[in-house]
């Protein structure tokens, strides 16, 4: 029960990544088609993932299994298939949780015109983590870890980025080039 209930660490950035761009399909087509409903999967994605990383998230284990071994073995897309400290992306899902949470909660209660709007900066986080591999959630974890609200023992990684800078660094070292 305690491995389900876990969250991977280090955390593949092609998979990382390829999540996003499932969030970013998810929530366009949402506000473009008015599909307010497409709110539920989507909330429920965020929720497995912070809960069980992609065990129990259809998006998260196709980002896992299919899409992120086949990126690291196409050769110009290999530099996105490094791994990172599992503890941000985690925060970075339980914030993709409380947007979504909360849209679907307005969506209930006041209407999909105004829950729309609370799924405009939701879009904007995920497309910079797609297609930018910009991480707004693992940007607000290193300042809260920096001013003291999360203790260096959450990820010692975070605490201490030039051992992590080492070991991408031989990462790429030993990775061939096409």
């Amino acid at each position: 029960m305690k491995k389900l209930f876990s969250f991977p660490n280090p955390v593949n950035d092609a998979a990382a990544r390829t999540v996003a761009t499932g969030v970013v399909v998810l929530c366009v087509l949402a506000l473009i088609t008015n599909a307010a409903w497409l709110l539920i999967p989507l909330t429920y994605g965020f929720a497995a993932r912070v809960a069980t990383g992609p065990t129990l998230s259809p998006l998260g284990r196709f980002a896992t299994e299919f899409a992120a071994p086949r990126i690291e073995k196409t050769a110009s897309l290999r530099h996105i298939a490094r791994l990172l400290p599992g503890p941000p992306k985690r925060f970075a899902q339980g914030v993709g949780l409380v947007f979504s949470g909360s849209a679907t909660i307005v969506w209930l209660n006041a209407g999909w015109a105004a829950a729309r709007w609370i799924l405009l900066p939701l879009t904007v986080a995920a497309s910079l983590e797609a297609f930018l591999g910009l991480c707004l959630g693992c940007t607000a974890f290193g300042w809260l870890m920096k001013i003291g609200l999360i203790p260096a023992s959450v990820c010692a990684d975070c605490a201490d980025l030039s051992g992590h800078f080492a070991r991408v660094s031989q990462q790429k070292t030993a990775d061939p080039v096409d």
